[in-house]
């Protein structure tokens, strides 16, 4: 959980030049295994329909910025209904 969360402050502080690998990791922590991962992209199942996705794609052992951001848009969402919920 520590590493988890030192990535995810790294990347919330520089969403740019962000590992695939590390990405992974963060969205593996908050949504699981992905549905899809036989193709170019790792498709992650989210508890809504909609944006925003997280559907990640590696570019040269990168992460693209854009993806990123949709990435930490969909886990604050997630600790904002989760918070909600309590």
């Amino acid at each position: 959980m520590a590493k988890v969360d030192k990535i995810l402050k790294q990347i919330k502080a520089n969403p740019q030049n962000v590992q695939f690998a590390d990405l992974c990791n963060i969205c593996e922590h908050y949504f699981g295994s992905p549905r899809q991962s036989g193709s170019s992209h790792k498709v992650y199942k989210t508890p809504w329909q909609g944006d925003p996705r997280v559907n990640i794609q590696n570019y040269k052992g990168k992460a693209k910025a854009y993806q990123v951001k949709q990435v930490l848009k969909a886990i604050e969402r997630m600790e904002v209904e989760h918070d909600s919920k309590k």
